[in-house]
């Protein structure tokens, strides 16, 4: 395992980014969105779906869900504790139906039936936060409004040292204060893909982490 010095000066911390950056980008130069989708409202369902639960399961159980309610009229029609057992298996069932039926009705209401494509439009949804909000506009519309922080960003940010923070509020300041606006959207892709793949949550793969001669977090693992 190599043992790495901190950056001492901001020149030092500046460039340890560009490389962190730099090898993100070799690694995962094609990182995209993992939920199944085509178009915004569908990715809007899929990530309101992913709360709590795996894109795996979300992507098992959307492709039926857009079957049975193909447009956003539909998930606004839809019975409640109907849609409550189309979604069951995502957890948190409950909640989620409420809030698919809520947006989409909020959506046919005050945005003409189409995904609004900015961050306070897209907060007045029901079930939606800015993690959800920023997954939509950065991956639905190519819009850097913010940084995904889900688990993955949260724990690889805080090993990385580029956050010393645990609300994923403040994790996203931070992150949006080191990292490069054009870079916002892909950063996070590359996170969560890194996160899956070897910089688990326990017992992370370090001996074959792209980052690890950059990386001093106190709980790496021995080669």
């Amino acid at each position: 395992m190599t043992k790495v010095s901190r950056p001492r000066t901001a020149a030092e911390r500046q460039a340890r980014v560009a490389e962190i950056l730099r090898r993100l980008d070799q690694a995962y130069p094609n990182a995209q969105c993992a939920l199944v989708h085509k178009d915004a409202w569908q990715l809007l369902v899929a990530t309101i779906l992913s709360a709590q639960c795996t894109d795996k399961r979300v992507n098992m159980v959307t492709p039926e869900l857009f079957r049975k309610y193909p447009t956003i009229r539909d998930f606004a029609a839809a019975r409640q504790q109907v849609l409550e057992q189309d979604i069951r298996s995502t957890g948190f069932f409950r909640n989620k139906a409420k809030s698919l039926i809520g947006a989409a009705k909020t959506i046919l209401a005050e945005f003409g039936g189409k995904v609004p494509q900015t961050m306070e439009e897209m907060l007045r949804l029901p079930g939606v936060a800015r993690k959800t909000a920023n997954v939509v506009l950065g991956t639905a519309f190519g819009k850097a409004t913010g940084i995904v922080v889900d688990t993955h960003v949260q724990r690889i940010a805080r090993r990385l040292d580029l956050t010393k923070e645990k609300d994923p509020a403040k994790i996203e300041q931070d992150l949006m204060k080191t990292i490069p606006q054009e870079k916002w959207i892909v950063f996070s892709h590359q996170l969560i893909h890194h996160g899956r793949e070897t910089c688990y949550a326990r017992k992370p793969a370090c001996y074959r982490c792209i980052l690890e001669t950059i990386c001093y977090a106190k709980d790496k693992t021995p080669f």
